[in-house]
């Protein structure tokens, strides 16, 4: 008989987290539907962001707000400024030099961080993964995990070569560690090098070990891009379900099927600005937005929805007999 997976432990509920979702829906249901319209509780709040290459205008956002609780998508072209947007906000690259009347700034949770480096970002509780997984290829999946968990006293000097001092919380990450491996079904996965993983693998590997830090917000870019077509619909009930424990996400994405199906909210980019925002269906149907992005097919939902519902083990276990039958 199989043991049932560990739980991973909860952090309680949050004050003001809209966990119903059709509630949290009836309120972004009032919210003007125009580029940097005010949200009802705004987690994230971007003004005046600019990043230039060259002659090249990459980002050019003068308001944004992403709303607590909701599972928002930003899509666009291919360079419209996403994942140049996604660096900035968290400490990978900065803005360029301010212009006449505009500074730019961004506050998450109260806290300003236009001028704060990237782990201090994570340390905030707003936590990104990549287009390219950025997995440690040669230390194994659980020490990938570990690398993850924030409040680590054996990494102090002072307190190392004290093992009383940090054996209790070093278990205490394990055994986090070991239940998330059991959420994203990579258990059996633990001791294997990361980079024995498949592409799909990595991506849930990238998205577990963001979770050690209990982030208030995951900022996910492209997480099904390089993913089979099975495990990609599996992938939908794992982001779900981030959103219904007490997790704000904020994601990139080219697939039209998972942004309608999964998104609360859509923001659009196109040469840098945001250029619309809305409810899925709304924005989908946006001339603009079909002129610039979605094409003639933008009324066809071309995904297969009976995959929504495909056992996820059974997705993980197809993804690694097909990887090895091409080895």
């Amino acid at each position: 008989m199989t043991e049932p997976a560990p739980a991973v432990p909860a952090r309680g509920r949050l004050e003001g987290y809209d966990y119903d979702r059709a509630a949290l829906r009836r309120k972004l249901a009032e919210v003007p539907q125009e580029p940097g319209s005010a949200k009802p509780q705004p987690i994230l709040a971007v003004d005046d962001i600019v990043r230039r290459f060259g002659g090249v205008t990459a980002v050019d956002v003068d308001h944004l707000e992403v709303q607590r609780g909701a599972i928002t998508a930003l899509i666009g072209p291919n360079g419209a400024g996403k994942t140049t947007f996604f660096n900035l906000i968290t400490g990978f690259d900065r803005p360029s030099r301010k212009e006449e009347g505009r500074t730019p700034r961004w506050v998450f949770q109260g806290t300003e961080l236009a001028s704060t480096s990237a782990f201090r970002v994570a340390q905030s509780g707003m936590v990104r993964t990549f287009q390219l997984t950025k997995a440690l290829e040669r230390m194994t999946v659980m020490d990938n995990m570990l690398l993850g968990a924030q409040d680590q006293p054996g990494e102090r000097i002072l307190t190392a070569l004290f093992r009383p001092a940090w054996r209790k919380r070093e278990a205490e990450i394990r055994e986090k560690a070991a239940a998330l491996l059991a959420r994203f079904t990579l258990d059996t996965k633990r001791d294997d090098y990361a980079g024995s993983l498949s592409g799909g693998q990595r991506k849930l590997l990238e998205m577990a070990r963001a979770l050690m830090s209990d982030p208030a917000m995951i900022m996910l870019d492209e997480p099904m891009a390089g993913v089979n077509p099975a495990l990609t619909q599996s992938l939908l009930g794992h982001i779900q379900d981030l959103r219904d424990q007490g997790t704000t996400v904020l994601f990139v994405e080219h697939d039209m099927h998972m942004v309608r199906h999964i998104s609360d909210w859509v923001v659009v980019m196109a040469e840098g600005r945001v250029v619309a925002e809305g409810p899925p269906a709304n924005v989908m149907a946006h001339q603009a937005v079909v002129d610039a992005y979605l094409g003639s097919h933008h009324d066809q939902d071309l995904g297969d929805d009976a995959l929504l519902d495909e056992d996820f083990g059974q997705a993980v276990a197809a993804e690694d007999a097909e990887r090895e039958g091409r080895a």
